[in-house]
C-alpha cells in the first residue's frame, strides 16, 4: 500500500511530513471551536445563529487568508509563507482562550482563520510542485487525511480535559493547546526548500523580463477554469462545514448525549473520515479526480439525509458515523493534486489560493445559514438541507472540467 512512499526522493520526503504535520495541526485548531461551542452557548447564552457566526467568522477570514497566501507564495515562495502562516493560526487559537464576550472571541477567531487559510494555500500547493506525476494524487491525499488525525487529537483533547476540568477552564484549555503547532516550523525551517519547478519558473520569467499578476486567472483563457474550480469546492466545503461544525452540538443538544458518548460518536466519525481521505487519495490517480469527485458527492447526500433525516435509533446513527466521515472528507483528497494540476505555474498560488478559497468563503456562509434556519424547522434537517445544496453544487462544477490525472507540471505554462 506504502510502495509509492518508498519512491519518493528525500526532499519529497520532508515536504510531505512538514505539509501532514501542517494540516494535522491547523485541523486540531480549527476544529477545538466545534468541540467548546456547546460550552459557549451555556455560560454566554448564545443563540444558535451567534454560535454559527463564530465558526463563519473563521472560515470567512481563512477564504481572504488563503488568496493572500496564494498570491504572496507565487511572489515570495511556498515555504516563507508557510512557515508565516502556521506561527499566525496558532497564536490567535491560544489567544482565544484568553476570550471573555462573543465579540472578543469573534476577533480572535477571524484572525485564526487568517492563517488557518493561508496554511493550506501555501502547503497544497508546495507539496503538488514537489510529489512526481504518478504519485501526486496519493501524496496530497494522505496529506489532506492529516486533517483527520488533528480531529481526532482534538476529540481526544475534549474527551479527556472536560472530564477532568471545570467548563469554565476547560474550554479555555482547549484553545491553550492551540500554540501546539509553532514547534513544527522548526522542522520546516531546517529540512525543507523551495520547489524546483517553482524556482525554475521564476528564473524562467526574470530571464523574459515579463510580470504576472494574480489578475491572469481572471484571463479569458483561465476563467472558466478559475469559476468552475471556485464553484467545485464551494459544494466541498459548504457541505463538509455544514455536517462538521453543528455535529457536537445536534448530537448533545438533540440527541442528549453526554461529553463522553458524544466523543465516542465523534470518534467513529472521525476514523471514518481518516480512512476516506486514504482510499479517495488512491482512487484519485486510480480512476481520475472527476469520477472521485462523483463517487463522494452523491454518497455523502445519501448518508447525511439518512443521518440528519430519518428517526433513527442511537445505535444505527453510530454504525452510519463512519460512512459520514468517509464520504464527507473524502472529497477533498482530490481537490489539491487538482487544482494544481488546472493553473499553470506562474500563477499556480494565485490559481489554487482564489478558487479554493472562494469556495471556503461562501461555504462558510452554511454554518449560520443552519443556525438561522434552525430557529424554524429540527437541527438535524437544517443540516441535511444545506448539504445536500452543497454537494449537488460540487456535481454540477465537476461535470465540465478536465481530467488531470497524471499531468506533468511544466516550467513555465
Amino acid at each position: 500500500m506504502w510502495t509509492w512512499f518508498k519512491e519518493l526522493g528525500k526532499d519529497e520526503r520532508h515536504v510531505f511530513w512538514a505539509c501532514l504535520g501542517g494540516w494535522a495541526l491547523d485541523g486540531m485548531d480549527v476544529q477545538i471551536y466545534s468541540f467548546v461551542m456547546p460550552s459557549l452557548i451555556g455560560l454566554w447564552k448564545l443563540t444558535n445563529t451567534q454560535a454559527g457566526m463564530l465558526g463563519t467568522a473563521t472560515l470567512l477570514l481563512s477564504a481572504l487568508g488563503g488568496w493572500l497566501a496564494g498570491l504572496l507564495s507565487d511572489r515570495f515562495g511556498r515555504v516563507r509563507v508557510l512557515k508565516v502562516t502556521i506561527l499566525w493560526y496558532a497564536l490567535f487559537t491560544f489567544l482565544s482562550g484568553f476570550t471573555n464576550s462573543f465579540w472578543q472571541l469573534l476577533i480572535t477567531r477571524g484572525l485564526q482563520g487568517l492563517g488557518f487559510g493561508g496554511e493550506w494555500a501555501a502547503g497544497a500547493v508546495l507539496l503538488g510542485e514537489v510529489i512526481v506525476a504518478r504519485h501526486r494524487g496519493k501524496a496530497v491525499g494522505v496529506v489532506q487525511g492529516g486533517w483527520a488525525l488533528g480531529w481526532g487529537a482534538a476529540a481526544i483533547a475534549y474527551t479527556i480535559v472536560f472530564s477532568i476540568l471545570p467548563v469554565s477552564w476547560a474550554w479555555r484549555a482547549m484553545f491553550f493547546l492551540g500554540l501546539t503547532p509553532a514547534l513544527l516550523v522548526i522542522y520546516i525551517q531546517r529540512y525543507v526548500r523551495e520547489p524546483e519547478v517553482f524556482e525554475a519558473t521564476r528564473r524562467e520569467v526574470e530571464a523574459r523580463q515579463q510580470r504576472f499578476t494574480f489578475l491572469e486567472i481572471f484571463a479569458p483563457s483561465l476563467l472558466p477554469t478559475t469559476l468552475l474550480a471556485a464553484m467545485l469546492v464551494t459544494g466541498a466545503q459548504g457541505g463538509y462545514y455544514a455536517i462538521t461544525i453543528w455535529l457536537p452540538t445536534f448530537l448533545k443538544t438533540v440527541r442528549h448525549l453526554s461529553v463522553l458518548n458524544t466523543g465516542g460518536y465523534l470518534f467513529v466519525v472521525i476514523v471514518g473520515s481518516l480512512f476516506g481521505y486514504l482510499t479517495a487519495a488512491y482512487l484519485s490517480d486510480a480512476i481520475g479526480r472527476r469520477r472521485t469527485f462523483f463517487l463522494f458527492a452523491v454518497s455523502s447526500t445519501m448518508i447525511v439525509l439518512l443521518y440528519s433525516y430519518l428517526p433513527i435509533s442511537d445505535f444505527v446513527m453510530l454504525f452510519l458515523g463512519f460512512p459520514l466521515g468517509f464520504f464527507a472528507s473524502g472529497v477533498f483528497s482530490g481537490l489539491g493534486p487538482f487544482l494544481t494540476e488546472l493553473f499553470p505555474s506562474r500563477v499556480r498560488g494565485s490559481g489554487q489560493g482564489f478558487a479554493y478559497n472562494f469556495g471556503r468563503a461562501i461555504g462558510a456562509l452554511f454554518p449560520t445559514m443552519v443556525g438561522r434556519l434552525s430557529s424554524h424547522m429540527p437541527l438535524g434537517q437544517a443540516i441535511g438541507l444545506f448539504a445536500l445544496l452543497a454537494y449537488s453544487l460540487m456535481v454540477l462544477a465537476t461535470l465540465p472540467l478536465p481530467e488531470t490525472r497524471g499531468k506533468t507540471l511544466e516550467v513555465y505554462n
